[in-house]
């Protein structure tokens, strides 16, 4: 259960970014037609550069203070058929899985891409919508996302530790950077 006291952690939304770059402290990400840089969450588990590839969508959380982090992250995979009320997806990192489709989402067509993930509650893996061109138009499941910050009590580990950081790109914008915080219980994403 979230601690009455950390209530005012919870950030205000989540959003999406598709991932253009990786590096072990941050990723660089497409939203809203800009590049920009924003670090991981304390609990976002490591190597994060053999975690998270570009295509990858990601769930970025804005903590009270403005420090943004990457919370949380859906594997780009293809799409190769059903079965048995089940998706098989093939993704580089894991081959092929199979997984439960979200209730409110259309079994996906063979040959089409989906986005994919692995650590939410109810299953081994999920798999959501279509995988968008826009970060904006991703159909994924960011309110269970929100539920599993919220049930874990991890909204704390924003708090001044996952600021936005500078591209090498000029068209990135920037906010103040923050202090590494606590080590938190690792997620799986």
């Amino acid at each position: 259960m979230t601690d009455p006291a950390n209530q005012d952690l919870v950030p205000a939304r989540l959003r999406c970014g598709i991932v253009v770059r990786v590096r072990e402290d941050a990723c660089e990400i497409v939203r809203d037609r800009q590049l920009c840089s924003v670090r991981y969450a304390a609990p976002f588990p490591s190597p994060r550069t053999e975690r998270v590839s570009p295509g990858h969508l990601v769930a970025i959380a804005t903590a009270p203070d403005g420090t943004e982090a990457v919370v949380w992250r859906w594997y780009d995979a293809v799409v190769l058929g059903a079965e048995a009320g089940l998706i098989r997806l093939w993704e580089p990192s894991h081959g092929e899985v199979l997984a439960q489709p979200r209730p409110a989402h259309q079994s996906p067509q063979p040959g089409t891409r989906a986005y994919l993930s692995a650590g939410l509650p109810g299953a081994d893996w999920w798999v959501a919508g279509g995988a968008a061109a826009s970060p904006e138009d991703a159909d994924v499941e960011l309110d269970e996302v929100e539920q599993l910050y919220t049930e874990r009590d991890l909204w704390n580990t924003l708090a001044g530790s996952a600021a936005r950081i500078p591209a090498s790109s000029p068209r990135v914008r920037n906010r103040a950077s923050g202090n590494a915080g606590p080590a938190r219980p690792a997620i799986t994403t």
